[in-house]
């Protein structure tokens, strides 16, 4: 059940990344992607900073983090 979990919480996070990011969502499986990676940067980052708190919402908020530091890497290496 956790998996479910992740995936649903990847899909929310990358979804909200898209639309700070650039307007709009990438789709399902990309939002997904993105909110997966984007947690886990987000959540390194979090620990290089020493903020270490738990629960869902948190979770949440430190993957949106990840998935906009993400998107914004992203963006610096892609030509327009």
């Amino acid at each position: 059940m956790n998996i479910i979990l992740y995936l649903l919480l990847g899909a929310v996070a990358g979804w909200v990344a898209g639309m700070l990011m650039k307007g709009g969502g990438f789709g399902l499986l990309m939002n997904i992607i993105i909110g997966v990676i984007g947690g886990f940067l987000g959540g390194w980052l979090m620990s290089l900073v020493g903020i270490q708190k738990g629960g869902l919402v948190w979770e949440l908020i430190v993957s949106v983090i990840g998935a906009v530091v993400l998107l914004f890497i992203i963006s610096l290496f892609k030509k327009k």
